[in-house]
């Protein structure tokens, strides 16, 4: 069992103790789950080398979970995680992708209607059944049949988020063999699309056959669907499926370019190369049976008259027509951040003190870093009130005394209340560096009242930053309904910041709106909304989002040094 899968009978363990109502215990076991959820390090090789002692190092892993831990690594099961599972048998993780349904509404419904999986769940919905329970009723039921319907559009899909290190893991595995003279990953996950439906690796090396081998026996590789001298189709544990290519190196420009897509943006390609006489396939671009290029993209591009253009651009959005006339913008890079302004720390319920997150933020080379802890109106978040912000201030002015070349902002992340008022006073907001305001209740308000909740809480004098602006999650939740392009407009007046939220199932803004708003002139920032130390490296899901979305460092304000950004800020 890897790190993941650990970290998922964890998990689950904690919702299945969250039914009962068990004190505290459901909390330890999700804690322990997102430590080895994020542990570079895979958990049987600490077991291996220290064995119980090692596990018990992990943070937030006691002895209790350490030892169940250890049964899993020897055994493959856990008697406890079994004993659970027997006594309310539903499919958990199904279930819990339903917004709003969480560990003590799954053991109602098991209980009072037998709904074990999502297909029950839809049935006893579309019968009418859940709206007679207490304390539900027909919008609860509505609800959850659009979540229903909303999940079964995005199957077959994975999270950008969900994926990417495990495609990581791989690729460097690769660049590690002698025999691997050149390789990249292609598709939607080089283009860095929100989701994927599966991975392309493409290969260049003079012996395919230790390729095909390699690729075959990688762990976590599940079912092999197919095994050629050349090419191999795999499912992964994860549920999705990964191919490798060995070509050419005299055609690997032309395939990389045609394997990364997008069908559109290859489509206006091909067109543009018939009129000029030339044809372009996965081979390379050909006068005639001449070969004219192929060995790099660039030259590819450069042989069409255009400018290579970043694989995050190519959706034949205008891309296409930039690149002829040599207007592509300078997008912004995946090294060009220089801090983070939306990090939870330990005052609202996150997992790390504020000195673990400047350290870690330290590492990753920024300059600064924002504590933007949860107010009170998310008690369920621990949320601070004004009392306990100012505590907390007080705590980071000592670390910026301790870290003086390295500045740490205070600031919080407060909730806009369903009136469009925030729910810290005005005089304690000013004391802040900056503010961060967002929806957290009331997802489903009508059109004019969101609108005008959102809008008034933007002219707050003391609200610098909109968080995940459109509120939608990835495959469980569509976004607010809203007037964006009004949001847009007082956005500018106000010189209110829209985030581009890196949490893996946010990317919000999506690439659409940060257009939208690049093209108005509102300046944004990529945060990534962090609970944990280990989640401040989601910033590259959202710079890829910025890239889709053409944004430049003069866009996105944590691309600036910290003078000017907070200028822009108070």
């Amino acid at each position: 069992m890897d790190n993941k899968e650990i970290a998922k009978i964890l998990y689950e363990i904690s919702e299945y103790l969250a039914m009962d109502d068990v004190p505290f215990k459901p909390a330890a076991y999700e804690k322990a789950g997102l430590s080895i959820e994020t542990l570079e390090e895979d958990v049987r090789d600490i077991y291996k080398k220290e064995g119980l002692k090692g596990l018990l190092n992990i943070a937030g892993v006691g002895k209790g979970i350490a030892e169940r831990i250890e049964e899993l690594i020897k055994t493959g099961k856990m008697k406890y995680y079994q004993q659970l599972k027997k006594k309310i048998p539903v499919d958990l993780s199904e279930l819990s992708t339903v917004e709003g349904v969480g560990p003590k509404i799954i053991k109602r419904l098991y209980k009072e209607l037998k709904i074990k999986n999502l297909k029950d769940l839809e049935k006893a919905a579309e019968s009418g059944k859940i709206r007679h329970l207490e304390d539900f009723g027909e919008k609860t039921e509505q609800n959850i049949m659009q979540s229903i319907a909303f999940l079964k559009r995005s199957k077959g899909r994975f999270l950008l988020g969900e994926i990417l290190a495990t495609v990581k893991k791989v690729y460097e595995k690769f660049k590690k063999l002698k025999e691997v003279e050149r390789i990249n990953y292609c598709g939607s996950i080089r283009r860095m699309k929100e989701t994927i439906g599966d991975v392309d690796f493409l290969v260049i090396s003079g012996n395919p056959q230790k390729i095909m081998d390699f690729f075959v026996s990688l762990p976590g590789v599940v079912k092999v669907w197919g095994k050629g001298s050349t090419k191999a189709s795999v499912r992964m544990r994860e549920g999705f499926d990964m191919d490798i290519r060995v070509v050419p190196k005299r055609s690997y420009g032309a395939a990389l370019q045609y394997f990364t897509g997008s069908k559109d943006h290859n489509i206006a390609l091909r067109k543009i190369a018939i009129e000029k006489g030339l044809k372009l396939s996965e081979y390379g671009l050909f006068k005639g049976s001449k070969m004219i290029a192929g060995e790099t993209e660039e030259e590819i591009y450069k042989r069409l008259g255009m400018d290579w253009t970043p694989p995050e651009m190519r959706e034949n959005q205008g891309e296409i027509e930039a690149a002829l006339e040599h207007k592509l913008p300078k997008i912004i890079d995946y090294n060009d951040i220089k801090g983070d302004l939306h990090c939870h720390s330990d005052w609202d319920g996150g997992a790390n003190s504020i000195e673990e997150i400047v350290l870690t933020a330290q590492g990753i080379g920024y300059q600064y870093i924002g504590i933007a802890d949860h107010t009170k109106f998310l008690r369920i978040e621990h949320g601070l009130n004004e009392k306990e912000i100012l505590q907390r201030d007080k705590e980071i002015d000592k670390l910026n005394q301790k870290y003086k070349k390295f500045k740490i902002l205070k600031g919080c992340e407060a909730n806009i209340l369903n009136d469009g008022s925030i729910d810290i006073r005005d005089d304690v907001l000013a004391k802040l560096d900056f503010v961060i305001a967002g929806v957290h209740s009331s997802f489903k308000m009508e059109k004019n009242k969101m609108t005008e909740r959102i809008l008034r809480a933007i002219k707050n004098p003391n609200v610098d930053i909109l968080s995940h602006p459109t509120g939608r999650l990835i495959q469980r939740r569509d976004e607010y309904q809203i007037d964006f392009d009004k949001i847009l407009r007082v956005a500018k007046e106000t010189k209110t910041v829209l985030e581009i939220n890196a949490f893996p199932e946010r990317l919000d803004l999506n690439d659409q709106n940060i257009r939208r708003a690049k093209e108005i002139g509102v300046k944004m920032i990529i945060n990534t909304d962090s609970h944990r130390m280990e989640q401040l490296h989601f910033i590259e899901l959202g710079i890829a989002q910025a890239r889709r979305g053409w944004a430049e460092k003069k866009d996105i304000i944590n691309a600036w040094p910290v003078e000017k950004m907070l200028r822009m800020l108070k």
